[in-house]
């Protein structure tokens, strides 16, 4: 049985071969233990950092967002991250444990089993799955609460990775992939290294030069750089029901960023409403709020109208009004029913709008004035 020492180094090779990968999490520069919240606010940081359009003809800010683009996909999915933390870039790339085939890599620790004779302790290798799907990403536009009132039609852009259309998601010149000259389309290279005198360990690593895939380009796409991706300008329109709550959310299906390596996930566009142009209203559920300030003399002796601005867009105002001697108390409520948000899904029906009363006094011994009042 092999000595404590020559299994302590073997471990160590181990180790060292897992931690040669990718590291998403220096990508983003967070911890391990990083949660959702920390991954991202540090993707959005960066991502604008090296957005395109801040370093205009900088290939290495462009390779950047792409790379800070990757680490976000696997990090922000908790399946991905939990094979990824587990079995490293390539485990995502075979999907997981049980995926390596070919070109692919193993478990690592099934140079254990190798060593003593075992099978390894995921058993057979699988097949490799279809592609896994990209994570969604999530924008966002803001409209004030008239829009939300009548429906609005937005158009907005968002910057966005797709899939090269000059090389086809190659990355090559002349859209083929050649065979690896090291790895000679294997992915794999056998490296070796001393244990102790007279001990050599053989291992597989992933081949250096075309990163495990066995194929190289010879010469570089001209449009992407030999990304295979590049950072396109999409153009989107989507119409905003009338009535629709707060941070309604538009989904296109498919239209998050694109890769030869994955399905693309969603784009979710969610509309946030704005504290201005509101025009004075707020709005809970279906009602809507709003605070009126009359006079006195107003709520005294009544005989008084006047017209409001309204969030219809075709009911621009509204009268408000008291005959003679109808009195309003501060803090009365008038109750207009039916002028309230349209119930989404179902424009002809609304909720009420509720106007509160809110009377100014005169100058002088206002608080008696107001007790006054308030006897009546």
């Amino acid at each position: 049985m092999p000595s404590p020492i020559l299994l302590v180094l073997l471990l160590s090779s181990i180790l060292g071969f897992v931690l040669c990968e990718a590291d998403y999490y220096g990508v983003l520069g967070v911890p391990k233990d990083a949660d959702e919240k920390q991954i991202k606010a540090a993707y959005r940081s960066l991502s604008k950092q090296y957005h395109p359009d801040k370093n205009p003809g900088d290939d290495s800010a462009q390779q950047k967002f792409i790379e800070i683009g990757a680490a976000y996909e696997v990090l922000n999915d908790p399946d991905k991250r939990a094979v990824y933390d587990r079995y490293g870039e390539e485990g995502l790339k075979n999907g997981g444990p049980g995926g390596a085939q070919g070109g692919g890599r193993g478990d690592p620790f099934d140079i254990f089993a190798n060593f003593f004779g075992g099978a390894g302790r995921g058993g057979p290798r699988g097949g490799r799955p279809g592609k896994p799907r990209g994570g969604d990403v999530d924008t966002s536009v803001e409209i004030g609460l008239r829009d939300f009132y009548n429906g609005k039609n937005l158009d907005f852009q968002a910057d966005l990775q797709d899939v090269c259309d000059e090389c086809d998601g190659t990355g090559s010149a002349d859209g083929k992939m050649h065979q690896c000259p090291v790895c000679h389309g294997g992915g794999r290279v056998v490296q070796k290294r001393q244990l102790a005198p007279g001990m050599i360990q053989q291992f597989e690593s992933p081949c250096g030069e075309c990163r495990g895939t066995g194929k190289k380009i010879d010469h570089e796409c001209n449009k992407c750089h030999g990304h295979g991706v590049f950072i396109n300008r999409r153009k989107y329109d989507f119409k905003v029901p009338p009535g629709a709550e707060r941070n309604y959310v538009e989904v296109f299906s498919g239209e998050s960023n694109k890769s030869p390596d994955w399905t693309a996930g969603d784009l979710r566009v969610v509309v946030h409403e704005s504290s201005a142009g509101n025009l004075g209203y707020r709005r809970v559920g279906v009602n809507l709020y709003r605070t009126e300030v009359i006079s006195m003399k107003e709520s005294l002796r009544g005989g008084w109208e006047r017209y409001i601005p309204f969030l219809d867009s075709y009911e621009q105002s509204l009268k408000l009004s008291r005959p003679v001697g109808k009195i309003v108390l501060n803090g009365d409520v008038e109750v207009i029913k039916g002028k309230g948000m349209p119930f989404p899904g179902a424009e002809d029906e609304h909720g009420d709008l509720f106007v509160k009363y809110e009377v100014i006094y005169p100058g002088g011994d206002s608080k008696l004035l107001k007790e006054i009042h308030d006897e009546l």
